[in-house]
């Protein structure tokens, strides 16, 4: 594993530090293995084979500059589409590139109550270290499926609601509490135009920005259908 890789394989990828591995452990994820530094403990009731690392070595493999004394190889779960059947608020990723973005978009998922997650073909690996720490330990709470294909997005049987900064209903004014998937475009591109939407929210504001970043974009929108649910 070299300095800064997301994954171990293709089925498994990098935990760092004792709270999201424990997290991970308390989610039902499987830990495959733990690595230990000289000054480190290992996360106890992981069924999993633990790993000494000598003087150093953890400084070299690890994604942070100064990284704590613990980290864990932890299996991907196979997800698909079809896991989030009866769903009845999904966000859609499109084409999302900064990890931060969508570390912080997973958090706010999760304390809003949204039931899943799906990334375009196209999108930052939800597996990178940057999205896992960004997302405070969502990511094990929040089903993700990611490299999902355009057409595969009919497969979620909910209406699609984009956003845009100039079109639609005010999301406030809009009826949050039926069914839906949330729609958040690239940063730099927007929703793509391929994507069939169904409606369009905008989110009004002053000031001088043309538009919100999608990561706090989201967390407006989703907390926001929140609300109108609890109120039903």
């Amino acid at each position: 594993m070299g300095r800064r890789s997301a994954r171990w394989d293709d089925g498994a990828f990098v935990v760092e530090g004792r709270i999201l591995i424990e997290e991970a452990l308390h989610s039902g994820w499987e830990i495959e293995a733990q690595y230990v530094a000289p000054d480190g403990e290992p996360v106890e009731g992981a069924d999993c084979p633990i790993f000494d690392l000598a003087a150093n070595v953890i400084e070299r493999v690890a994604s942070t500059e100064a990284p704590q004394p613990l980290l864990a190889v932890v299996k991907i779960p196979h997800r698909s589409i079809s896991d989030l059947a009866g769903a009845s608020l999904v966000v859609v990723g499109d084409r999302i590139a900064d990890p931060g973005n969508l570390g912080t978009m997973l958090r706010s998922c999760e304390a809003a109550g949204v039931q899943g997650i799906v990334l375009v073909t196209g999108s930052v690996d939800p597996y990178n270290p940057k999205v896992v720490r960004a997302s405070a330990g969502a990511l094990f709470h929040v089903p993700v499926i990611g490299d999902v294909a355009l057409h595969e997005l009919q497969a979620l049987g909910l209406a699609l609601v984009g956003t845009s900064s100039h079109i639609g209903v005010a999301y406030t004014e809009a009826d949050l509490v039926a069914p839906f998937a949330l729609v958040m475009g690239s940063e730099a591109h927007g929703v793509d135009e391929q994507i069939p939407i169904d409606s369009w929210l905008t989110i009004p504001h002053a000031g001088r920005a043309e538009s919100l970043n999608v990561a706090m974009a989201t967390t407006v929108v989703v907390f926001e259908a929140l609300r109108q649910r609890g109120q039903r």
